[in-house]
């Protein structure tokens, strides 16, 4: 299995981060792609290492981060987008449920974001709380057949979902799919699964039976097990599936 969006880098994981890789690797977690919250989160994504697990960075400004961007923002994120050892661009995009108090600096993040994915030509990851109709609008504006990524802990209607796929991004299928109240796992039957990849957002949103413990990688198997049910496959066909997928996003 590949965890598409884990910050097993943040200090929430100091104290235990070999014994998370561990139980990573023993539930059949093969690589885990790492977005950044700002810039000082490469340094600390560095810091990962585990023998059958493969790392890999993603470089961004979460959205929440954007009220101090520095002037040469652009600049900075395509001199980082452009190395090799970075995957992806992100996370950015819109978050309305803590703030409206930036939202036209989110909105330029986004579509600085955008451009620079186009130019080196890595997907993009979408944080989207609260902002779906001014996400999608964006992001269609932003599309030049160019722009490929993944609308993270996918959450929306049959008809969004359908949207994004249509103008070429993937769902990310997260713990939020296991819980019994929440209806995504109802939406999500309706949708394509070769266009789904699997994530955490660990230490956030743990699925059910885990839900209010801090998520780690570990924890996707409840998630996969999850899209096994609603799609009437085994968990080995989910995992070669969603595996195929993220590899091929990533160019891995």
């Amino acid at each position: 299995m590949i965890d598409t969006h884990s910050h097993i880098y943040l200090p929430k994981f100091d104290e235990d981060r070999a014994e998370v890789n561990r139980r990573a690797a023993e539930a059949g977690v093969k690589a885990i792609f790492m977005p950044a919250i700002d810039f000082d989160s490469l340094g600390q994504m560095d810091k990962l290492s585990h023998s059958e697990i493969d790392f890999y960075k993603m470089a961004g400004i979460h959205p929440c981060d954007v009220e101090s961007l520095p002037d040469d923002f652009e600049e900075q994120l395509l001199g980082l987008c452009s190395k090799e050892d970075i995957y992806g661009v992100g996370e950015t995009g819109l978050d309305y449920y803590w703030s409206t108090d930036h939202v036209e600096e989110q909105k330029r993040s986004l579509r600085v974001h955008c451009k620079v994915a186009k130019e080196v030509q890595k997907p993009i990851i979408i944080h989207n709380r609260e902002s779906t109709d001014d996400v999608l609008d964006i992001l269609e504006e932003e599309q030049d057949g160019s722009l490929t990524g993944i609308w993270h802990c996918f959450n929306g209607t049959v008809e969004e979902g359908k949207r994004a796929i249509g103008f070429g991004f993937h769902l990310g299928i997260g713990g939020v799919v296991t819980f019994k109240n929440g209806g995504v796992d109802k939406t999500v039957a309706q949708l394509l699964l070769d266009k789904m990849v699997l994530e955490t957002d660990a230490p956030y949103l743990s699925p059910t039976p885990k839900r209010g413990k801090r998520n780690e990688p570990a924890f996707m198997k409840y998630t996969a097990q999850k899209l096994a049910d609603i799609f009437d496959l085994s968990l080995e066909e989910i995992d070669i599936k969603t595996t195929e997928t993220a590899k091929r996003l990533f160019g891995i």
